[in-house]
């Protein structure tokens, strides 16, 4: 396990490790506490947009489903005849100053894997930012058509005005119940939203919300999937052959998990969330087969290696979490 994995390990339960973090855990608390109080009383300013505001985020840290999320979003908003865009932070990318675009030539190291992933799987505008508010503006300066923003990971940029808050969980819950470092949490689990929604087989809350259904798609090869198509092989014409399964996220076990499910025998190989793939972990290895996520996709070269297939996250929200959001919704 890497340092990040083990970390989040510690987070499950209330051990030595995590306890020991509690101090730092308490300063973090007043920090956060003040700068809530200090929007709340108006002493720092929100600014609202001209345009609808969606913000999907989470309470606890590693990546509990955001990204799919946004991506189910906007695919909704699409098909209702919405004309939606998407801003982001850009984890990994996107840190020079003011807002940049993404697109299908931009480069995950330039702008971050997940919003290249968004811009690619969605085809709608994206701007990366670390000012939400900056990276907006920007959006609707460019593509003044867009009638409807979903905010990536926006739950705590509280400077951004929102009308509608997605807080998603996953099946850890929250974990052993402490804010960081000792525990996941970011801020209160009681935290108000708008709407809960569960990237579980169950909900892991008490807090009532909305599931979702996870399921993999085909086996695309690299090159065909970096060229747009989303079409290929059966996970089970892989059972036979020896597989090597690679993921760069916050939860590996998840995919490799969900791999051995359609009968597949795997040899794992887990990477730090958000790595750069600047070494390739198949070198040297003589295997028949590479499956990696689309999140691991949008950094490899098309031309990487010929055994490289990319098997992509079919993220399925239950149809009354829609029919909620479209309630709730002001356009």
């Amino acid at each position: 396990m890497s340092l990040q994995q083990r970390i989040q390990a510690a987070w499950l339960r209330r051990g030595l490790l995590a306890s020991t973090l509690l101090p730092l855990t308490a300063v973090y608390a007043v920090v956060v506490r003040l700068r809530n109080r200090l929007y709340r009383s108006g002493l720092l300013q929100r600014e609202r947009l001209p345009v609808p505001v969606i913000v999907v985020g989470n309470v606890i840290a590693g990546g509990a489903g955001k990204t799919p999320t946004v991506i189910a979003l906007v695919q909704h908003l699409k098909q209702r005849g919405e004309r939606p865009g998407i801003v982001s932070r850009g984890y990994g990318g996107g840190r020079q100053a003011g807002s940049r675009p993404v697109d299908a030539r931009s480069r995950a190291g330039d702008v971050g894997d997940e919003p290249l992933l968004m811009a690619l799987r969605t085809g709608v505008p994206v701007v990366v930012g670390a000012d939400r508010v900056g990276a907006a503006r920007t959006l609707l300066q460019q593509h003044p058509d867009v009638n409807v923003i979903v905010s990536d990971d926006g739950l705590q940029h509280l400077r951004l005005c929102r009308d509608v808050e997605v807080i998603v969980f996953d099946e850890r819950g929250v974990g052993n119940g402490w804010w960081l470092p000792a525990g996941p949490l970011r801020e209160s689990a009681r935290r108000p939203a708008d709407l809960v929604l569960y990237n579980a087989p169950g909900p892991s809350t008490p807090r009532p919300g909305f599931l979702a259904r996870r399921t993999l798609a085909d086996a695309v090869p690299l090159a065909a999937w970096r060229s747009g198509r989303r079409d290929g092989l059966p996970l089970a014409a892989f059972k036979a052959r020896r597989v090597l399964a690679v993921a760069a996220v916050a939860h590996p076990e998840r995919f490799f998990a969900m791999l051995e499910a359609h009968g597949l025998t795997i040899e794992r190989h887990g990477l730090p969330d958000h790595d750069t793939y600047d070494r390739l972990p198949w070198n040297g290895w003589h295997g028949d087969a590479i499956l990696v996520t689309e999140k691991d996709a949008v950094k490899l070269d098309a031309a990487t290696d010929l055994r490289v297939h990319v098997v992509a996250l079919d993220f399925e929200p239950d149809a009354a979490f829609f029919a909620a959001l479209d309630r709730l919704l002001p356009c």
